[in-house]
């Protein structure tokens, strides 16, 4: 038997109770993932079945499409509707995306979202020839170019190996974003000492809601105030954090933007909610638990005999 080897088990009803920031008990942490799909390699995911049950070789222009789309009329959409509301964004953004599409990239920075880390294209870890190559250059290019830390990192499809995190961690990560266990961050061990795991979404995530699922397009809203409802009793208890992961290509389309665009009017219309952007909500945890991941014991190669 071999538990979770990077994050020891716990009861959320357990979890020390937070100060909320600013008194808000609602934190909103609203993530656009920003990627680059090679023209030249396979689609990482398609909006159209492959014809004739094959796969298609590349260029896959209809799946190409999809998402340069996204690239160029929603990622406009949403710089507006970010910008009027004055909701800061994470972007969770490949590092390739600052040179394929560089007006994009200068925009982002303009705005001031904070850039966290999400590979050198959208390829998982997992299939890379060079795991290690592709943090260490991913992560020197968004700091060189944007001026800022970039001290947060969610793999392409969340995907890791066995040696990601002390990859990270040895390359100035300290929130990780892959490991969707809880909703509110918690550490975590690394061989090179703790990070802290953060929270992310499949529920609130526009992949699996209208891409998967075919769900109606209102059906984030719905999943929405439906969370909403039961965190308003639960964040009596403990501060809550609501994540919104969207991609340009798919909430940025007219019928699904439609529907984002209220549920941001709403949220902003409620005293308790705050937004917060990941490395924010990181070091808040930080300070509000206090033990710096010191009662973890060390990490596993395998399980215990």
């Amino acid at each position: 038997m071999w538990p979770n080897p990077r994050v020891p088990y716990r009861l959320s009803s357990s979890q020390k109770k937070l100060n909320p920031p600013e008194g808000k008990p609602l934190i909103v942490h609203v993530v656009m993932n920003v990627e680059y799909w090679p023209f030249d390699k396979n689609m990482p995911r398609g909006i159209l079945p492959p014809p004739h049950g094959k796969t298609p070789e590349p260029p896959d222009l209809p799946n190409y499409s999809w998402v340069e789309y996204g690239m160029r009329v929603g990622l406009s959409r949403l710089f507006k509707l970010f910008e009027e509301n004055s909701i800061p964004v994470s972007a969770f953004i490949n590092a390739q995306v600052a040179e394929v599409y560089p007006s994009a990239f200068e925009k982002i920075c303009d705005l001031k979202w904070e850039l966290v880390g999400h590979g050198w294209f959208q390829e998982s870890l997992r299939v890379a020839k060079d795991e290690r190559l592709v943090i260490e250059k991913s992560l020197n290019l968004l700091r060189s170019l944007s001026g800022q830390p970039v001290r947060s990192w969610f793999g392409p499809g969340g995907g890791e190996t066995e040696s990601t995190p002390e990859l990270l961690k040895e390359n100035g990560i300290e929130f990780l974003h892959d490991w969707l266990i809880d909703e509110l961050p918690c550490w975590m061990r690394t061989k090179s000492g703790p990070i802290v795991a953060m929270p992310y979404t499949f529920e609130l995530n526009d992949v699996p809601i209208w891409t998967v699922q075919n769900n109606s397009c209102d059906e984030m809203q719905k999943r929405l105030n439906a969370t909403l409802n039961v965190f308003d009793e639960e964040k009596l208890s403990n501060t809550k954090i609501i994540t919104l992961a969207l991609h340009p290509h798919i909430v940025g389309v007219p019928q699904n933007f439609y529907y984002l665009k209220k549920m941001i009017q709403d949220l902003k219309k409620r005293e308790d909610v705050i937004f917060m952007t990941s490395s924010q909500i990181g070091d808040w945890y930080i300070k509000e638990e206090g033990s710096n991941g010191k009662e973890l014991t060390p990490y596993l190669d395998k399980p215990p005999e």
